[in-house]
């Protein structure tokens, strides 16, 4: 005996499997857009893994990019069945398949929710391995001749001048190494040889930052030399005045990016896990069973062994109850 149960005619029926073909779709398109979001991540990713300490943030865009697939193709196939449910002939090869369908429909959802976690938890690590990067590419900097680090410089220039910052936490991290090469430095010059010898590690340190730390909106030219020295800057303060540098450090900047990404992603992958949510109760072989009369379907969501069970449950209870009252009485 149904419970719950529902008839449809003909025209229903034809209503109920267009709006689920449209729907599942949908969740093709939306499985291409998770396919490209996690493309362009990876992409992303790639073009600052220099300034990144481990590969260990790969792990959201990979899973992103099988995710989408998984959609494209699992929602593939349940359009193709909603389409064929119509001719009982197709429905009849269909309907063996629909019990492993299911299952990983089941795991897909698993995954899903995995991947939402996550796109929130990863953001973290993200944000330590910024830290270590930055701290790394700054030291490495003027390494433009060793092997491995050649492009370093490079990537740390092009993302001081896209995100508009400075260092890792702000522009005094630059005083704190040097960022010259010695081959570009005069050592013959007594200026360079007292401040290289004042050093006790030998470093050329100084109070300067490079050409991509400028502000180009600043109304006065650029200052990235002696930032603490007043009297080499003509009506300067650097305690007072407003430097013409970046002042935000470069690990806020580019985790703000990275984190908006992955805050899109996790809101996306809600948004289709909903949708497959609500797909799946329309097509399930075990809750959802149909049965085809002619011009009408049949249709109920749960099955009388479902009450059975609740049934059962009770009976157990009540059963358990007069065992107790006997037992205190006696």
């Amino acid at each position: 005996m149904p419970f719950l149960s529902l008839k449809f005619n003909l025209q229903k029926r034809v209503k109920l499997a267009q709006g689920l073909w449209m729907l599942y779709w949908l969740a093709v398109i939306v499985g291409i857009i998770l396919f490209s979001l996690g493309i362009f991540f990876k992409i992303e990713l790639r073009k600052r893994s220099e300034i990144m300490d481990n590969n260990e943030s790969h792990l959201v865009p990979n899973l992103l990019i099988l995710v989408g697939m998984l959609s494209c193709g699992l929602n593939a196939f349940g359009g193709k069945l909603c389409h064929d449910s119509l001719d009982p002939q197709k429905f009849s090869k269909m309907k063996p398949m629909l019990r492993p369908y299911m299952l990983l429909c089941c795991g897909f959802n698993v995954l899903l929710l995995l991947l939402v976690l996550l796109s929130f938890l990863m953001q973290f690590a993200v944000y330590l391995t910024l830290a270590e990067g930055l701290k790394n590419a700054i030291r490495f900097y003027k390494d433009t001749d060793t092997p491995g680090r050649c492009f370093m410089k490079r990537t740390l220039d092009m993302t001081q001048i896209e995100f508009r910052c400075c260092g890792n936490n702000n522009f005094r991290d630059w005083f704190e190494v040097q960022w010259i090469s010695n081959r570009y430095l005069d050592m013959s010059n007594d200026v360079v040889k007292d401040r290289v010898l004042s050093n006790v590690e030998g470093k050329y340190l100084m109070d300067s930052v490079p050409f991509s730390c400028c502000n180009p909106g600043s109304p006065r030219p650029c200052i990235q030399h002696h930032l603490t020295n007043n009297s080499a800057h003509y009506d300067y303060d650097h305690r007072t005045e407003e430097l013409n540098i970046w002042n935000r450090g470069c690990r806020q900047a580019v985790f703000s990016y990275y984190s908006g990404i992955m805050n899109s992603i996790g809101a996306l992958l809600i948004f289709t896990i909903v949708l497959e949510v609500r797909l799946r109760p329309h097509c399930r072989s075990q809750s959802v069973t149909c049965v085809l009369k002619g011009t009408e379907l049949e249709t109920w969501r749960l099955r009388v062994k479902i009450l059975r069970v609740f049934q059962t449950i009770v009976e157990n209870t009540k059963t358990a109850q007069i065992t107790n009252v006997f037992y205190c009485n006696h």
